[in-house]
């Protein structure tokens, strides 16, 4: 144990025997793991309270700093606070007796990291729960220079993210231990599409100021390369953070010898993974004294000064950050209303968690609907328009203008009503402000709306269509990635089959969206939506998802090559070569080819079974129109029969 740590307990060892009683907390420490069966049996054994404490005391100065912490945390928990207090500033340090508090760390260093990683901001109102975050900096130290994953775990709403978000704002952290940065990504529950997507955000914050534009990698594979890459020569002796993790097999896309942090509601998530590992577990609820704290803050008033029903209402929220930040903001515009709330919370009482990964989802929704009652009638319409925002996305200030038909200002003053009241964050990293729900909000909202649902996804779908009529988002535009991300998942939910069959079958979109993004999410979306957009037949959509799986080694490149001229290589019957040759034909001063023998060609858009790694500059057909020869920039030559057989390969020397 630390000196200074015992001094603490040796000064004020008096008050200590005079008071404590025992049982309970050593309940605490065995629970922690720092007392044994046999020491709470040493302690029973002696006659009186003051004997039973003061011999847990010689106990606890016989151990490390883990055992004063687990005291502190002890007496806290059980009520001792004015004695916790006594001992409150002999807390060990983190690590070799160098450590700066999370507050006074943010050095303008620490700042600029934390604002190029895109690390969340503090929460308006904070309270520091050192233990946990000194815990989380232990175990960063613990990686050392060598490649491992740190696990921070724990339920929904117990403040994983904000932790992790602390224990980054240490200037001696990050210059000693991650001087290449720290790389925040927001993954959430995805489907491998979506992974694509953020591992494509990833490489291209990685590459922002590299000198040659590289595409989008088209495929997880490709963009664990390229990220394992970057890791390894441009970023070296860096932190990667992973936010809410759901599901193992995302975190082998990041498999890449490299430092990483993760957030997860599952302990074991990190199984399927090589390297050294290190937990961090993060209890459902904050200590009692804590969520006193959070609701002075919101009050602007003294732990003493709050009223009888504060700690009623601390234990009836079970502790849940959440849960109490929402309360607490509803008490800083409605100060009389303690009581009311009380009851509010007490009419329902909170259900038993299960399991640690799941939701409590009644007591989140009782504090909610509370929270969105207290909203004048214009700002719950709204709110209940934010039902239909996909989860684990952020939301750009732009594309709530378009749906509102508002001016920004407008729509900010709006959104930071949502904001005050704990019903929204917000990030303000980077040029413009983006928005989100919490998934528990996110799936409220949704349940309490489920029967408007379809007409909401309708209202943005047609605002859309009136801001941009004929026209496509182009990628300077902050709303950009938005849409051609989830206008089609808006025009599904609406059900409007004919805007997202027109939408889907359209060449012009096809082109817009691969060349921001490459193929692979289209691909997603026709399968995803095959049930709304084959009411007419699948035909139609088996030729555009063809088209795009066999040209995706094409599309994506730059410069992007021309998808008419790619269309009118497509069967005759292809409802790909139909559009691509209207197009043709209304184009004046550009140059197309067709292929004049393809009807007596079955397999034509199968020609090249192998095809070549980059660029194609030569091709001919052999005499009898049988074969095709083509050499390329992958120094090949490649051999096509008609038909099913296998091409040829052959490598040209230099």
């Amino acid at each position: 144990m630390d000196v200074r740590s015992r001094n603490y307990l040796l000064m004020n060892r008096q008050a200590l025997e005079k008071d404590i009683k025992t049982s309970y907390i050593m309940d605490r420490m065995i629970s922690d793991e720092v007392l044994t069966l046999q020491e709470e049996e040493r302690v029973k054994q002696q006659n009186t309270q003051k004997e039973r404490a003061a011999m847990l005391i010689n106990i606890i100065l016989t151990k490390d700093n883990n055992s004063y912490r687990s005291f502190y945390n002890a007496l806290l928990h059980e009520g001792y606070s004015d004695l916790a207090a006594l001992l409150q500033d002999g807390i060990p340090a983190v690590s070799s007796g160098n450590r700066k508090s999370s507050m006074d760390g943010m050095t303008s260093y620490v700042k600029t990291v934390l604002c190029e990683g895109g690390v969340p901001q503090r929460p308006v109102v904070f309270v520091t729960r050192p233990e946990l975050v000194d815990a989380i900096k232990q175990k960063l130290c613990c990686l050392g220079s060598d490649p491992g994953w740190v696990t921070v775990y724990g339920m929904a709403g117990c403040g994983k993210t904000v932790l992790t978000a602390e224990a980054l704002r240490d200037h001696h952290l990050l210059e000693g231990y991650f001087p290449g940065g720290v790389h925040w990504v927001s993954v959430g529950k995805q489907d491998k599409a979506g992974l694509l997507i953020k591992l494509q955000n990833l490489c291209s914050r990685l590459e922002h100021d590299s000198t040659l534009s590289q595409r989008p990698p088209l495929n997880i594979e490709e963009a664990k390369d390229r990220l394992r890459l970057l890791m390894l020569r441009k970023y070296h002796r860096s932190l990667l953070i992973l936010d809410d993790i759901w599901d193992s097999w995302v975190l082998k896309a990041f498999d890449n010898q490299c430092q990483v942090l993760i957030t997860s509601r599952d302990r074991s998530v990190t199984d399927a993974v090589a390297g050294n590992k290190y937990e961090v577990h993060v209890e459902s609820g904050l200590a009692h004294e804590k969520g006193l704290e959070i609701l002075s803050l919101f009050v602007n008033m003294k732990i003493s000064e709050l009223p009888e029903q504060a700690n009623c209402l601390v234990r009836e929220c079970k502790g849940s950050p959440l849960v109490i930040s929402l309360i607490g903001a509803l008490l800083r515009d409605f100060p009389s209303r303690w009581e009311y709330y009380l009851k509010q919370l007490q009419n329902k009482q909170f259900k038993r968690i299960r399991k640690s990964s799941s939701y409590d989802y009644e007591a989140l929704d009782e504090a909610m609907s509370i929270s969105v009652e207290q909203l004048n009638d214009n700002y719950k319409d709204y709110y209940k328009d934010l039902s239909i925002l996909p989860k684990d996305v952020k939301v750009p200030t732009k594309v709530l203008c378009i749906l509102w038909d508002m001016e920004t200002e407008e729509v900010e003053d709006i959104l930071q009503e949502f904001v005050n009241k704990s019903l929204l964050f917000c990030d303000r990293n980077g040029k413009s402000f983006h928005y989100y729900l919490h998934d528990l909000q996110l799936d409220f909202l949704t349940e309490k709306n489920r029967n408007q649902l379809q007409e909401l996804h309708k209202n943005i779908v047609n605002q859309y269509k009136k801001y941009y009529k004929l026209n496509t988002p182009v990628p300077s535009q902050e709303d950009c990635m938005y849409w051609y991300n989830f206008l089609a998942y808006h025009m599904a939910g609406a059900n409007m089959q004919k805007e997202l069959r027109d939408l889907m079958f359209s060449l012009d979109w096809i082109k817009a969206k691969t060349e921001l993004v490459g193929p692979a999410h289209l691909i997603h979306e026709y399968v995803e939506y095959s049930s709304i957009l084959d009411q007419k037949g699948s035909t139609v959509r088996e030729n555009f998802q063809e088209f795009l799986s066999l040209n995706g080694h094409l599309l994506g490149r730059q410069p992007f090559p021309d998808i008419i001229q790619l269309g009118l290589c497509q069967p005759e019957t292809s409802e790909v070569y139909q559009q691509a040759k209207l197009h043709a034909q209304r184009e004046t001063g550009t140059f197309y080819l067709e292929w004049i023998n393809k009807t007596s060609l079955k397999n034509l858009y199968r020609l090249v079974v192998r095809p070549h790694r980059d660029a194609v500059y030569h091709g001919c057909f052999s005499k009898d129109r049988q074969r095709i020869a083509s050499c390329g920039a992958d120094k090949t030559l490649q051999s096509a029969w008609r038909g099913s057989q296998l091409s040829r390969k052959l490598a040209v020397s230099q």
